[in-house]
């Protein structure tokens, strides 16, 4: 693996590979079909990134989240890879730019949604790539037994009909044996292929404290660890909640969920990034991507709804192989509280035919049309307008997005980009022609990449840190040289979308099969189970009780959590 080495070396600064990533990077090269199972920050992207470096050709990314896509994209090219993410907020004609650069333009990488990789035009460009290997990020997401189940990733398989004997890499970070199976059955893997490294975080203690006063609990523990922490809450409203109580208790704080502006979110996340804020108080919606090496303690102020997402959010503490802690806060009430927050997520059929119903009232979709259509959505005008319970009305358009009617994003964040629509030898000509452009055009040329390629994402703020000048001065030098024809200059924009992806139906005809509903409710409840197992099993080491869950024949005693901590003290007592 010579090759390799140099390559993670040249473009990482890692002399070694971690845990499972060469043998990983192995198989694919081998032209294997491969399931990866490695932890929350085991270093899933490098097993795909280095493997498709070392040979001629593009690699077709699957991910579900804009942002990740958009941020491992940023960060290829900051390495001088030539990378691009095709997603919602993109034009039809910057998504056909993008697919003629992916065919013609020597490009490493091209990141697309589920949703995205359904459309027959991509997929003929995608006929005409020289694709060397398939990478289908958040694979449990594909199967029904999962928690984190999505309708769109039952198409992806559709790729192996597009572009025949192309390997699938498959990554994830938690699955149980059930999953494996069904992922890999799903996504027509030729033979069973599964590498996984241990769940065992052995630098991770593991804690249940059932306690009545969570609060007060919270505080205690962050009085006691003094370094980074994420606190995990059910609803929105905790998040302020909790926050406000935190700072008046003298506890450097801040929140982040989904309803936020993502400008708002980013901004969070790296001032707690930088030490900024000491804590993060969130929903799960502070999940993938997150990767802070000092994190000491993440709590969980309840119980989440399966034990995968428990794992996720847990293995967020540590990544720097210190001694860390994930502790989960119990109640009496809590069984109850999570049965009717799991119960919440499957509304009646007539509910849903109502909902469904008033969704197109309120953008004025008519009957068979709208396929593919997006549409600014805003949940709190909506409801207030039909008088609609917020949180039921959110569930029902998830339960709406499952059954593949539509699909319902979060704040989407469309980052600021620009394209020179000029070549070099014109731009020059401009710039000598008109020299109080030329210093502002020889920043964007040294900032970005690509930039007559390709539309480059760009960051406003930093050009005017970097050229001494307002933000505003920036926007309109940018804005002036788009009138004057040299570049396309398309600000940042956020707003909240609903795209039907199939034609809008009469509500009374939407077929919803109870069968299914109950299946999937069961599935939930059975998750929900595991939990409150989890939480109440005070006879074996809660690292052992985790990993059988996921499959895992070990029989481990971690010596860390309450658990084990407790039978020690017993032990010495007798």
């Amino acid at each position: 693996m010579f090759d390799a080495k140099k390559i993670l070396i040249k473009y990482w600064g890692y002399t070694h590979f971690r845990l499972m990533q060469e043998e990983i990077i192995q198989s694919t090269l081998s032209g294997k079909d491969t399931l990866a199972l490695l932890t929350t920050g085991g270093g899933k992207s490098i097993c795909f990134q280095i493997p498709a470096l070392m040979q001629d050709g593009i690699c077709i990314v699957i991910s579900p989240l804009i942002s990740l896509m958009n941020d491992q994209v940023q960060h290829l090219k900051s390495k001088g890879i030539k990378s691009v993410a095709i997603t919602s907020d993109l034009s039809k004609n910057e998504v056909d730019v993008a697919l003629n650069n992916c065919i013609y333009g020597n490009y490493k990488f091209l990141y697309l949604s589920p949703e995205r990789l359904q459309n027959k035009m991509v997929q003929e460009r995608i006929r005409k790539m020289s694709v060397n290997l398939i990478t289908v990020d958040e694979a449990h997401c594909i199967s029904e037994w999962g928690y984190d189940f999505r309708p769109s990733y039952l198409h992806i398989v559709e790729i192996r009909e597009v572009i025949p004997n192309i390997p699938i890499l498959a990554l994830t970070a938690t699955a149980t044996s059930e999953i494996v199976d069904d992922i890999q059955e799903k996504l027509l893997f030729n033979e069973k292929n599964l590498l996984q490294a241990s769940f065992i975080r052995e630098n991770l203690s593991y804690v249940v404290i059932n306690t009545e006063d969570k609060w007060k609990k919270i505080i205690q523990i962050l009085n006691h660890f003094k370094s980074s922490a994420i606190v995990y809450v059910k609803s929105r409203k905790e998040t302020k909640e909790i926050t406000q109580f935190l700072r008046n208790n003298n506890i450097s704080s801040d929140y982040y969920h989904a309803g936020l502006d993502m400008k708002i979110r980013n901004q969070k996340q790296e001032r707690w990034s930088h030490n900024e804020s000491r804590i993060m108080v969130a929903t799960n919606a502070f999940g993938m991507g997150i990767d802070k090496a000092n994190v000491r303690v993440v709590i969980h102020l309840s119980a989440p709804t399966s034990l995968e997402a428990y794992f996720q959010e847990a293995g967020r503490a540590g990544r720097d192989g210190k001694l860390s802690y994930a502790i989960l806060l119990n109640n009496k009430s809590d069984i109850i509280n999570l049965n009717r927050f799991v119960l919440a997520q499957f509304p009646a059929v007539e509910e849903v035919r109502d909902c469904y119903q008033k969704i197109a009232n309120y953008l004025h979709i008519a009957v068979d049309t709208a396929e593919g259509e997006s549409f600014e959505f805003d949940i709190n005008d909506f409801c207030e307008k039909y008088k609609l319970n917020t949180y039921k009305a959110y569930n029902i358009l998830r339960f709406l997005e499952k059954e593949e009617y539509i699909k319902l994003t979060d704040s989407i964040h469309s980052p600021s980009r620009l394209h020179f629509i000029v070549d070099n030898s014109e731009l020059y000509r401009f710039q000598v022609a008109n020299a109080h452009y030329d210093s502002f055009i020889k920043l964007l040329l040294r900032s970005y990449s690509g930039l007559f390629e390709n539309y480059a994402i760009i960051n406003e703020l930093t050009l005017s840190k970097r050229m001494g000048i307002s933000l505003e001065k920036i926007i309109s030098l940018l804005e002036k040289l788009q009138q004057l024809e040299i570049l396309k200059y398309v600000p940042r924009t956020n707003s909240p979308k609903l795209i039907f992806t199939k034609n809008r139906a009469d509500s009374s005809s939407i077929k919803i099969s109870e069968e299914l509903l109950e299946k999937r409710k069961k599935i939930k409840l059975d998750k929900m189970k595991s939990v409150i197992a989890y939480t109440q099993n005070i006879m074996e080491c809660r690292t052992q009780q985790l990993v059988t869950y996921f499959g895992e024949e070990k029989n481990y005693k971690c010596g860390k959590c309450d658990v084990c901590i407790e039978r020690d003290k017993l032990e010495l007592s007798n």
